[in-house]
């Protein structure tokens, strides 16, 4: 990046933004002049169709050094781990879940740590959504990646990220989010020379906040927690590598030059970043609970109204005050399908088992909640003081699709084969004269 151009963020989700690192960059009245300042060229970059309403059409104008055409053909790049084959094993209504990935002792970058666990749908239909856990130990180094099938929810578990891009930077460490839009050529750096966590590729509509119906205009996620970069550019020459991973393969090109070259760019497609313990979490304070669709995030819908192609919610610290009342997750089975993650801490479902960096699966209609000494607790808890849950954080991918684990997550070492053994300890206690 040029060396004096500050790391700093525009706030704000969805907004119109201008950025320049070099004043006087982004042309006045019009986007496209025949002569760009400081020589540079015009590249309009779209996130949805021309013709998309304007509350939903999304786009920047990037001004940059070469544009984005400039490279060699590209030719496949073969990939074991990272992929979108979301038929290789039979779907299972089986609960399953993981123990974390082990970082790889051998020198592996953000790009070949991805591990595809499961996902549905594809980008062929243009919905549906892959789920992935990488695990790196070093920086990407002369290489560049874009996706063209979706835009990338990254989740930090362990381990900061630099995340250069063509807009700017984006630093993130566990309990913060970055979104890396369709198509946005980025380096990923290794801040604390390890770093594993979870990817969602979404191929659906592009992730929004969600409506707040009759919560009102406040609590939840607030858009100005959502930070955009300034511009920041490299004018770098060289040998360097550019990945596309496109209908679900990898392919590689040769490019003499780093492509974060925009100096400057305007407009509302662009990356960004947010801090999940900024969430403003509600709840019932009197007796249930209310739906775990409060804890929503960020939303992709369907063409299905109120149902989407994937949420993303959190289970945060928060306060649980609700009074005759189970106050725990409760058993349940679901129409959609369920992938968590643990961020830090302890899952308040889960008494063990469910660790940080692990993840679990509960398909449509598969049965879940508690498990035995969860529940037993719960149940004998003095419901005259509040339960405070503090130093944890867990994530779920929520999506109308069965979510299909692919062949190398069900043969994982880390698939935990007696999770089901968690719910085996829950007693009868049905007693018909009992009240």
């Amino acid at each position: 990046m040029s060396a004096d151009t500050p790391m700093t963020y525009q706030s704000g989700f969805g907004n119109e933004f201008a950025s320049e690192a070099i004043d006087g960059v982004l042309p006045v009245g019009q986007n496209s002049p025949q002569r760009v300042a400081h020589g540079l060229y015009a590249e309009q970059l779209s996130g949805t169709a021309f013709t998309a309403p304007r509350h939903g059409n999304r786009r920047s104008w990037l001004y940059r050094i070469r544009p984005a055409a400039v490279h060699e053909p590209f030719a496949p790049l073969p990939h074991a781990t990272f992929h979108n084959r979301f038929d290789e094993a039979p779907a299972t209504p089986n609960q399953l879940r993981w123990d974390a990935l082990p970082v790889p002792s051998a020198p592996t970058d953000f790009v070949d740590g991805l591990v595809t666990m499961a996902g549905n749908g594809g980008p062929a239909e243009q919905a549906g959504i892959g789920l992935h856990i990488y695990a790196a130990n070093r920086s990407m180094k002369g290489r560049f990646f874009y996706d063209a099938d979706g835009e990338l929810l990254i989740v930090p578990q362990q381990g900061s990220l630099r995340i250069a891009t063509e807009l700017g930077v984006l630093e993130i460490e566990p309990q913060e989010i970055a979104m890396i839009p369709r198509g946005v050529r980025f380096r990923v750096e290794l801040v604390d020379g390890e770093a594993r966590g979870y990817v969602c590729e979404n191929f659906g509509a592009l992730f929004r906040l969600p409506d707040l119906g009759p919560i009102g205009s406040n609590c939840l996620a607030n858009a100005r927690d959502f930070l955009t970069p300034h511009a920041a550019y490299e004018d770098v020459d060289g040998d360097f590598e550019l990945i596309a991973k496109f209908q679900g393969a990898l392919w590689s090109a040769k490019i003499d030059h780093s492509p974060l070259d925009v100096v400057g760019w305007h407009g509302n497609y662009a990356p960004y970043k947010y801090d999940l313990r900024r969430f403003n979490t509600i709840g019932s304070i009197s007796f249930d609970h209310p739906d775990p669709s409060i804890f929503t995030v960020l939303t992709s819908p369907s063409d299905t109204p109120g149902t989407a192609n994937v949420d993303m919610a959190i289970f945060p610290p928060r306060w649980l005050v609700a009074q005759h009342t189970f106050r725990p997750p409760w058993f349940h089975r679901n129409v959609a399908s369920e992938f968590m993650g643990l961020i830090t801490g302890v899952y308040d479902a889960k008494a063990e088992g469910f660790v940080p960096g692990g993840a679990s699966l509960h398909n449509c209609m598969s049965g879940h909640g508690p498990d035995a000494a969860t529940f037993e607790k719960a149940s004998a808890a003095d419901l005259s003081q509040a339960h405070v849950i503090e130093g944890t954080m867990a994530f779920m991918f929520e999506t109308r699709k069965v979510i299909r684990p692919t062949r190398q997550a069900l043969d994982a070492p880390q698939l935990q084969n007696d999770y089901h053994k968690c719910w085996q300890g829950i007693r009868k206690h049905f007693d018909a004269e009992r009240t």
